[in-house]
């Protein structure tokens, strides 16, 4: 997958600050996973959000305009993705979708869960087999409407 030229910069930048997505979410009031969307062009930041990080990072102010963009969300390339850690994501969709979906309807009803009103947490679980990954996922359940 390549980044854009904006996401490269910004990418490259918190690189050589020394920063984490934990510490630059605290400078923005944010959580490090919706920081990382945003450097990698999945989100849109705020006029004063976008100043902070351009700040924080020591980029050109003209930069921080294009965070305000509205950005053309989930385009993966390729589809199926090729890099190991992405590629499980994808093998646990396929794995245990359709027993999710099955499940979520069996507790919720006809619908779907919302991937706007939503939020995505990785923590890290210590284990003496090894540090664990824990991803939480968070989202409103929309049910599907009847007219």
């Amino acid at each position: 997958m390549t980044l854009s030229s904006t996401s490269a910069a910004l990418i490259a930048a918190k690189r050589r600050q020394g920063l984490s997505f934990a510490e630059l979410g605290e400078r923005l009031g944010r959580d490090e996973v919706w920081v990382a969307s945003l450097l990698h062009g999945q989100a849109t930041a705020s006029a004063q959000e976008a100043a902070v990080l351009i700040e924080a990072l020591g980029l050109d102010p003209e930069l921080a305009q294009t965070l305000t963009d509205y950005p053309l969300k989930g385009a993966l390339d390729p589809l199926i993705p090729t890099d190991p850690l992405l590629y499980r994501f994808y093998e646990i969709l396929q794995v245990y979708g359709m027993p999710l979906k099955d499940v979520i309807q069996e507790k919720f009803g006809d619908g779907i869960m919302s991937a706007i009103d939503f939020t995505l947490k990785v923590d890290k679980e210590a284990s003496n087999a090894g540090d664990r990954v824990v991803v939480t996922m968070n989202g409103k359940f929309l049910p599907y409407k009847k007219w």
